[in-house]
């Protein structure tokens, strides 16, 4: 019997107190019992976005949230300034497109992270927001979220941060950045099936909501807005999700948020060491993200080989290259519900296959290099 691992960059694995509670009886979504549920989960939630906002949640994809994010907080007409350095990055174009925002983009080479002079030239003339990836998970490239806040606190544009694969991953201080718009989904870091995402919205953010023109229904973020505050949601939540999330949260304050994000960096690192040691080249070398490692394929290895080799023979699930970057890379996680000895065995197994697929190196020294950063 083969035991399978999830090493992809979404959906990742699911927190074990988490799958326990999700299989318990459905309760109903207006009585106390999941009132009580949902202002637990909203404290988390503050606390994890570290902000003194509301966290909005509804019961779709992380898409859901970035589109909402959109229909609510801008006009027809509106212009914005979009990075777009891979597959994600072009969804934020494509939203705005569908709504007749007028789109600035920014085109980003795969693999490397915007330079925020270029987004400060775009911001010489006026517009109504900046959208960016924390990480994009098509290239496993972090951008400078931080330094681009400074570029709109102060003014009239709004900072519109995708955090799908960034929440939970390593800190992002909402308040303390500046950052208008972040949004998030349970499939990543939260440690949790797909289904709910996650939207907060800072003060400047909810201001010019006042003046939104856009068809909203179901994404009605005030109605969303003044319903959480009651504990309580606009329609029928996504009940078995918010209480797995409960469980989420619980364990995240029992282990400490700076030890969860201490240890990301720690198993980023060392998956890019043993690449390193494999003689493998890294997609991101200068801005590489703590949520996932994206790899180049070896010369004469299709990446797509890669990942059916390691699936199929292994059974070990990993990533590989979207669109112009298919059969180029492959891409495995090391965020949420994912240990050092999951990545033990994923780098064993990526030996495996190397040498199945016809790359040279020396045998184990890329489990070496992650033991030894590691200190396992």
């Amino acid at each position: 019997m083969k035991k399978k691992y999830l090493m992809t960059p979404g959906p990742t694995p699911v927190l074990n107190e988490a799958l326990t509670a999700m299989a318990e009886p459905i309760i109903h979504h207006r009585h106390p019992e999941f009132q009580g549920i949902l202002e637990e989960v909203r404290e988390g939630l503050k606390e994890m976005f570290q902000t003194k906002e509301e966290v909005l949640l509804l019961a779709s994809s992380g898409t859901g949230a970035m589109e909402g994010s959109v229909v609510n907080t801008l006009k027809k007409g509106d212009r914005v300034v979009v990075v777009r350095g891979g597959k994600f990055g072009e969804r934020w174009t494509e939203i705005c497109e569908a709504y007749g925002i007028e789109v600035d983009n920014i085109d980003v080479p795969w693999g490397q992270a915007v330079d925020p002079a270029d987004v400060k030239k775009k911001l010489e003339k006026p517009a109504q927001a900046v959208m960016v990836q924390f990480t994009e998970t098509s290239t496993g490239v972090t951008h400078p979220v931080k330094e681009l806040a400074k570029l709109t606190q102060g003014t009239e544009t709004l900072l519109f941060v995708d955090g799908i694969t960034g929440v939970g991953v390593t800190s992002i201080p909402f308040d303390e950045w500046g950052i208008d718009v972040l949004v998030t989904g349970s499939q990543k870091a939260l440690m949790l099936p797909p289904g709910l995402a996650f939207a907060c919205l800072s003060e400047k953010a909810w201001k010019a909501a006042e003046n939104s023109d856009l068809p909203r229904f179901y994404f009605d973020f005030k109605k969303e807005h003044k319903k959480i505050k009651e504990n309580s949601t606009n329609y029928t939540p996504a009940i078995t999700l918010i209480i797995g999330m409960r469980e989420v949260l619980r364990k995240c304050r029992e282990v400490g948020f700076d030890t969860i994000y201490k240890e990301n960096a720690a198993m980023a690192r060392a998956t890019r060491a043993a690449a390193t040691a494999l003689g493998l080249e890294l997609f991101a070398p200068d801005s590489p993200s703590d949520a996932l490692t994206a790899i180049k394929a070896p010369a004469g290895v299709d990446g797509q080989q890669v990942v059916k080799v390691m699936r199929d023979e292994m059974g070990i699930a990993i990533a590989g290259g979207q669109a112009e970057a298919k059969g180029k890379i492959f891409r495995i996680a090391h965020m949420g519900f994912i240990s050092k000895w999951d990545l033990l065995s994923t780098i064993g197994a990526l030996e495996k296959t190397l040498a199945k697929l016809g790359h040279s190196f020396t045998p184990g020294a890329g489990t070496s290099a992650l033991i030894a950063e590691l200190d396992i």
